[in-house]
C-alpha cells in the first residue's frame, strides 16, 4: 500500500463545543462525531485524515491545531474565507446523558462536496483502506453534495475501499423529514462494508423492534459485518450468517455519554485495521467507550488512554 492507501479518511463536520463543567461554567473545545472518531483512531496508531470544510477565523485555526496535535491528518481540511465552523453546547443531566444544542445551519462543512476543491477530497477517499462517516455526515449535503460523495463510495468500493458506517440518527439534523432520511440511508447503505449502529436509533428512525430486526435489515443490504450497539445492553455482532452476543464488560455510571459511540467505533476499527478478531475488537471498543464516559465533552484528555 502506498502511504496515502494506508489511512482511514473520515468524513462530517467538527464543530465549536461548549460544556458546562462541575463548576457550572462552560469550557470551550471542539468535536463532532466522526471527528471525535478519527481523534481516537490516530491515539490508538492508527493512520487518519479528517475531510471537511472550516471557515478561516480563528475558531477554525485552533480545531486545525488540535488535529495536527492529535497526529489527524488535515490535508483533506478546505478553508473558506469569511466563514465560521457550527458551534454546540453540551447540557448534561445527573445520570451523565446529554442533551445538545445546535448552532450550524451555515457551517462550511454543509458545502464540502460542492466546493471547487471537492474533486481533490473525492481522489482521496478513492485512495483510501477505509472511508468512516455516518448518519449527521448524510444530514449536511444538499442533494447535489449527496450524489457526489455516494458515487464517490461507490467507485472507491470497486477500488478496494472499505467503508464504515454509523447511522448516528438525529432527526433535528434531518429536520423531522424522516421519509427523506430513510431514502438517502438506504442508498448509502448499498456503500457499506461495515454497518455500526447504535439500536435506539435504528428503533427511531425505521422502527425495529430489536437488535435482531436491525441485523436482518442491514444483512438485506450485504453488509457482512455488523455490530449493533445497545446502550449497556449487550452488543449484537452479526458476522457474514453467524450472530453473537457480545455482553459489555463493565457497566460504569457515565459522567458525561457524548462521543460514548464514536469511541467505541474507533476502538473497534482500530483493532480491526491491526488485524484482530471481531471478538476482541468488540473488546476494545469498550475499553475505550467506558473510559471515555469518565470524563466530560467529545474528546477526553490525552492522559487518558484506554488504547495502547
Amino acid at each position: 500500500m502506498t502511504e496515502k492507501q494506508s489511512r482511514v479518511v473520515s468524513v462530517g463536520e467538527v464543530m465549536v463545543e461548549l460544556a458546562r463543567g462541575d463548576d457550572g461554567r462552560f469550557g470551550l473545545a471542539c468535536g463532532g462525531d466522526t471527528f471525535n472518531t478519527a481523534v481516537y483512531l490516530a491515539r490508538a496508531g492508527v493512520d487518519v485524515a479528517y475531510a471537511t470544510a472550516l471557515g478561516d477565523d480563528p475558531y477554525s485555526a485552533r480545531i486545525v491545531d488540535l488535529a495536527a496535535a492529535e497526529g489527524v491528518a488535515s490535508d483533506l481540511v478546505i478553508r473558506m474565507p469569511g466563514r465560521m465552523p457550527g458551534l454546540y453546547l453540551i447540557e448534561t443531566d445527573a445520570d451523565g446523558e446529554r442533551r445538545f444544542h445546535y448552532w450550524r445551519d451555515t457551517s462550511p462543512a454543509r458545502e464540502l462536496f460542492e466546493l471547487p476543491a471537492w474533486g481533490a477530497v473525492a481522489e482521496s477517499l478513492l485512495a483510501a483502506r477505509l472511508v468512516y462517516f455516518s448518519g449527521v455526515t448524510l444530514s449536511l449535503y444538499s442533494n447535489t453534495g449527496l450524489g457526489r460523495f455516494l458515487a464517490v463510495l461507490e467507485v472507491a468500493r470497486e477500488k478496494g475501499v472499505k467503508v464504515a458506517f454509523d447511522s448516528n440518527y438525529r432527526p433535528r439534523g434531518w429536520r423531522g423529514d424522516a421519509a427523506r432520511a430513510r431514502t438517502v440511508y438506504t442508498e448509502a447503505l448499498k456503500r457499506v462494508d461495515i454497518a455500526l449502529p447504535s439500536f435506539d436509533d435504528e428503533a427511531v428512525l425505521w422502527g425495529d423492534a430489536s437488535p435482531q430486526a436491525t441485523v436482518t435489515r442491514l444483512s438485506a443490504f450485504g453488509i457482512q459485518e455488523i455490530i449493533v450497539k445497545n446502550a449497556a445492553n449487550d452488543v449484537l455482532v452479526a458476522v457474514k450468517d453467524a450472530r453473537e452476543w457480545m455482553p459489555i464488560p463493565q457497566v460504569i455510571d457515565p459522567v458525561d455519554t457524548t462521543a460514548a459511540g464514536d469511541s467505541f467505533n474507533a476502538g473497534y476499527l482500530a483493532a480491526r485495521l491491526n488485524g484482530e478478531a471481531v471478538e476482541a475488537a468488540v473488546g476494545a471498543a469498550h475499553r475505550l467507550a467506558s473510559e471515555k464516559i469518565r470524563h466530560r465533552g467529545a474528546i477526553m484528555p490525552r492522559a487518558q488512554r484506554a488504547m495502547h
